[in-house]
């Protein structure tokens, strides 16, 4: 009886170790990202180890969650954001739900010298052209792959009738091929959707991945970074990131399209892009659909990390709204539509990536939702996706209660 009870004791001593050991992979940073000089939260800050293409990002409240395996606690985690000074931090001087504070820096036009080769100041156009010229060596020119979370919320007449969350992987060709990145679901962790109008069964829209891995400005040539056409530019300021420097710089193509831009002043990559389409004068730049939508309001964001010397997207949002008409009634309008979507990259992979677990299940044609495998809880324990804010969560609750 005795040799029983050490072998069951034994076995429970060797399952708590395991467990203590397999926790003890994963080292876990918790704290929100503030502004130093007013306290207001920093939202959308990188949160990432140094050296590597491991990280986060914060919400839209400052809060974040960072979940690192196999590391030791001497390893760096880098906090930065556009406009302020970057910390580095060794993992063990973190301490629970911390107040990281980022402080502005900020450097005037007049201190800051802006020549060419000839020693010329570069006009705003001048740097955009300079900008889009580098693409080529700013961008990657191998095959990568990147993994990230999404997040797809929809309201129509101002109510929300969608939020879908979930885990996917990209593998992307070169950014000089101009071919949409092959997507792995690997899980959806919500997923609510209320009833919808009518419209929306016949013309079932493409599922939220298509529509933001399309919309590509670098990979697919569009946009304000050509410096051409309409586009008119002008130089607001000089600000630091990642111990560096950026220009910011506001263009307009009048009168449906705004934009600003911040690009690296030494290496002239684009750092982010932001794009917003307004209608005109009761007009869109956009005609009406044959399915009666018009779009009159549309805005992305898309902003990139550096790793390996080359620029990888960090976050991409796109947001919209659509006046949706009768198609036999062209003047009847049915409803309104206001999609909303986000991608938060937290692992970019440039090495062995022919041989990285990768499987393209991802049907184009059919909305996530369609595509649902079962929650596995295991697999977001410690995944790294943005904390959701108390807005989110009051949506979320909104949805499941008209559901329920």
């Amino acid at each position: 009886m005795h040799t029983i009870i050490k072998f069951i004791l034994l076995g429970v001593f060797l399952l708590i170790s395991f467990f203590i050991t397999g926790q003890q992979d994963v080292k876990t940073i918790t704290g929100r990202v503030l502004d130093e000089e007013d306290k207001k939260p920093i939202p959308f800050a990188s949160i990432y180890l140094k050296d590597k293409g491991i990280g986060t990002t914060s919400n839209e409240e400052g809060d974040f969650s960072f979940y690192i395996k196999n590391v030791s606690n001497t390893s760096i985690v880098v906090i930065s954001s556009i406009g302020y000074g970057t910390i580095e931090r060794r993992i063990d001087d973190f301490t629970i739900k911390e107040n990281i504070l980022l402080s502005r820096e900020v450097s005037p036009l007049d201190e800051v010298i802006i020549t060419a080769t000839k020693k010329k100041k570069f006009t705003a156009k001048q740097i955009v052209r300079k900008a889009y010229n580098a693409i080529a060596s700013n961008y990657p020119d191998t095959p990568f792959i990147l993994e990230g979370f999404v997040r797809d919320l929809q309201k129509e007449d101002g109510n929300y009738v969608e939020y879908l969350e979930c885990a996917a992987k990209f593998y992307n060709k070169p950014i000089s091929v101009e071919k949409e990145a092959n997507v792995e679901l690997v899980g959806i962790r919500s997923s609510y959707i209320s009833d919808k109008n009518p419209w929306n069964k016949k013309w079932d829209r493409k599922n939220a991945i298509m529509d933001l891995i399309e919309d590509d400005f670098i990979r697919f040539d569009y946009g304000p970074i050509k410096g051409k056409g309409g586009w008119n530019y002008r130089l607001i300021d000089i600000i630091p990131f990642n111990n560096r420097l950026v220009y910011k710089i506001e263009g307009e193509d009048v009168p449906f399209q705004k934009a600003t831009l911040f690009i690296d002043t030494e290496s002239f990559a684009f750092i982010r892009m932001e794009l917003t389409r307004t209608a005109h004068k009761g007009k869109s730049w956009k005609r009406r659909l044959s399915n009666g939508q018009e779009q009159v309001y549309y805005n992305v964001i898309f902003e990139y990390q550096e790793y390996n010397d080359k620029m990888y997207l960090k976050y991409q949002k796109e947001e919209d709204t659509w006046n949706i008409y009768d198609t036999t009634n062209p003047k009847k309008l049915l409803f309104t539509k206001e999609p909303k979507k986000e991608l938060f990259i937290n692992n970019i992979i440039v090495e062995g990536v022919e041989i990285y677990p990768f499987s393209q299940n991802m049907d184009s044609g059919s909305s996530l939702e369609n595509q649902k495998e079962a929650y596995n809880p295991d697999f977001w324990t410690n995944y790294n996706a943005p904390q959701q804010t108390k807005e989110i969560s009051k949506i979320e609750q909104y949805l499941k209660d008209i559901i329920d």
